[in-house]
């Protein structure tokens, strides 16, 4: 039986180099995305580890560099419930844009459905972590043979 597959997809040089590609499929849900705070910052690839003796807080650490930071240390959250998928803020202080409409912010949560082919801007409108949330039908292990 085919399920939906979900994919984040760089539009910026920043976004591709913290995803390590241009095109990410989203391997685990919920799925958590936060700002690169780690002393040993050798890799911000998805799923990196912080130490052996403890889980990471995210599985994709973005780099926020500039003189007022956009992205919290635990930002937000993409969720699947049935086929749908859902941005869910953390908590963060800055929100994110899907769509042009900020989700969170001042640390409030809040959540928003995505729907195949929205940007998220992570951070406010200045930050360059942009991507473009992706879906299509995958194969399922039924469909293989």
């Amino acid at each position: 039986m085919a399920e939906m597959v979900a994919f984040l997809k760089a539009l910026t040089p920043e976004a591709k180099e913290c995803l390590g590609k241009l095109i990410f499929e989203i391997p685990l849900f919920p799925f958590r995305v936060g700002r690169e705070s780690r002393r040993d910052k050798s890799s911000l690839f998805p799923n990196s580890r912080r130490r052996h003796h403890s889980s990471p807080n995210n599985d994709l650490y973005l780099a926020d560099s500039g003189d007022r930071l956009n992205i919290s240390r635990e930002h937000f959250q993409i969720e699947r419930r049935g086929d749908a998928f859902f941005l869910v803020d953390r908590h963060s202080a800055c929100g994110t844009l899907v769509e042009g409409e900020t989700i969170g912010r001042d640390r409030n949560g809040g959540e928003v459905r995505l729907g195949n082919g929205d940007v998220i801007i992570v951070g406010t409108s200045e930050s360059r972590q942009i991507f473009k949330f992706l879906t299509e039908m995958g194969v399922g292990p039924t469909d293989r043979l």
